[in-house]
C-alpha cells in the first residue's frame, strides 16, 4: 500500500499516451498517495491534436488534487528540504531518458528526478519512446543498471512499422510504485505490450 506516501509524478511531452497515462493517477490516490504532478515545458505549452497544455493541466490537477510544478525553481526543494518518498516520470520520452541519463537537469520534471535520487529514494520510469532501441538503445541500459532507478515494465507497441519503439504498460505504474519501495524491480520487465 501507498498510504501517506508522496509521490512525484512527472510527466513529459508524449501527448499521445496522456489518455492512458494521466488517469493512473487515481490508482496512486486510491492506495492512499499524495500525488504531486510536474510536468516539463512542453506539457505546458503544447496544442496538440492530443488537447492543449491547459486542458491537460486542469485534468491532471483536479485527479491529483494538487497544482502542478512547473519551473526548475520549484522542482528544486524536493531534495533534502521537501523530499518525495517516490518519483514516477511517466510517460518519459526519449529526449528525456538521454538527459537523465547523462545528468542533464534542464526540466522540472529532471531536477525533481535528480532530487529524488540525491535522497537515495526510488524514480519510476514509465517509457515512451520511438528511439529504444535506436540511439537511445544505450541510455535505457544505463538507466536499467543506474542504482533507485525501476522501470514499469514495458514492449514493443508496433514491431513492424516502428522497431525501435518501446512503450511501458502504464496500468502496472502503481506496482511498480509500490515493488520500488522496497528497492525491488517489478517483474517480468520485458512484457509483450498489447493496448
Amino acid at each position: 500500500m501507498l498510504q501517506g506516501k508522496r509521490i512525484g509524478l512527472g510527466i513529459t511531452a508524449s501527448h499521445c499516451t496522456y489518455a492512458d497515462v494521466i488517469p493512473k493517477i487515481t490508482s496512486l490516490t486510491e492506495l492512499g498517495a499524495t500525488v504531486v504532478p510536474i510536468i516539463t515545458h512542453s506539457v505546458l505549452t503544447a496544442a496538440t491534436r492530443f488537447g492543449t497544455g491547459e486542458e491537460w493541466i486542469e485534468k491532471i490537477e483536479s485527479l491529483a488534487g494538487n497544482e502542478v510544478v512547473k519551473s526548475i525553481a520549484e522542482a528544486e526543494p524536493f531534495g533534502p528540504s521537501n523530499p518525495l518518498d517516490c518519483m514516477v516520470i511517466a510517460p518519459m520520452t526519449g529526449n528525456s531518458i538521454s538527459k537523465f541519463a547523462n545528468a542533464a537537469t534542464d526540466s522540472p520534471v529532471l531536477m525533481a528526478a535528480k532530487a529524488t535520487l540525491r535522497n537515495g529514494s526510488p524514480v519510476v520510469l514509465g517509457i515512451s519512446t520511438n528511439d529504444a532501441l535506436g540511439l537511445n538503445g544505450i541510455n535505457v541500459m544505463k538507466l536499467l543498471n543506474t542504482k533507485n532507478v525501476f522501470f514499469i515494465p514495458f514492449g514493443q507497441d508496433d514491431p513492424i512499422n516502428k522497431p525501435n519503439s518501446l512503450i511501458s504498460d502504464f496500468t502496472l505504474m502503481a506496482k511498480t510504485v509500490e515493488a520500488s519501495l522496497n528497492k525491488a524491480q517489478l517483474q517480468p520487465l520485458l512484457i509483450q505490450y498489447t493496448k
